[in-house]
């Protein structure tokens, strides 16, 4: 057996890419698909769009499977970090409404992620059941914030605290898509969510009088 020893032998060192590049590739990417469609999504048009190279490409995300993958993630990552930025320390219902507010303002700067979060632009594309869950953990802060209003009084224990999240994403996710597709500027969105949500409010308070 040849046993090969590399002593003194200068063994290039990895290429260091800048620390935002992996974002701009996936924000490359999203507005690439929301513009143009799933067609746009090639590698020469993504690297092309953020300044890059293939290379960085293949070795910061890989192929357009993982690309995909890493939109649909990187929209549920922001979202999370917006409704983690709201503080703790108030009341439970202005809590609520401030993460209702977080996740207008997440679909709205973000839009090109958005889609790839709900609307399955590419058609082929199908989660991954890890990434899945790590999706639906996002919304579990909205689950939690009113299980406190149920605890605080403010809300009734019924319909659950799952079921009434639900319906207060549904209302948000509604109104966001609308002004995605141009039917509301961003401010009047917020405040048909403002407007929704006193109103859901009002309906799942009723039980605790």
């Amino acid at each position: 057996m040849i046993t090969l020893f590399w002593y003194g032998v200068n063994v290039p060192r990895p290429k260091q890419y800048e620390p935002d590049l992996r974002d701009r590739l996936i924000d490359a990417a999203g507005r690439l698909l929301a513009e143009e469609g799933p067609t746009a999504l090639t590698t020469r048009r993504v690297v092309a769009a953020a300044g890059t190279t293939t290379n960085a490409l293949y070795t910061l995300i890989g192929g357009k499977a993982e690309l995909v993958g890493a939109m649909y993630l990187a929209g549920f990552r922001r979202l999370a970090d917006r409704m983690d930025a709201v503080p703790e320390d108030i009341a439970p219902l202005e809590r609520l409404s401030l993460l209702g507010g977080a996740y207008l303002d997440n679909a709205f700067a973000n839009p090109h992620l958005y889609t790839v979060m709900f609307e399955r632009p590419i058609p082929d594309f199908t989660p991954s059941d890890a990434d899945l869950t790590e999706a639906l953990s996002t919304l579990q802060r909205l689950i939690d914030q009113v299980d406190r209003c149920i605890a605080a009084g403010v809300m009734a224990p019924s319909p659950t605290a799952h079921d009434q999240a639900m319906a207060l994403w549904a209302m948000s996710h509604g109104i966001c898509s609308l002004t995605i597709a141009g039917m509301f500027d961003p401010a009047e969105a917020r405040a048909l969510c403002a407007q929704a949500s006193t109103a859901l409010g009002i309906g799942f308070a009723v039980g605790t009088r």
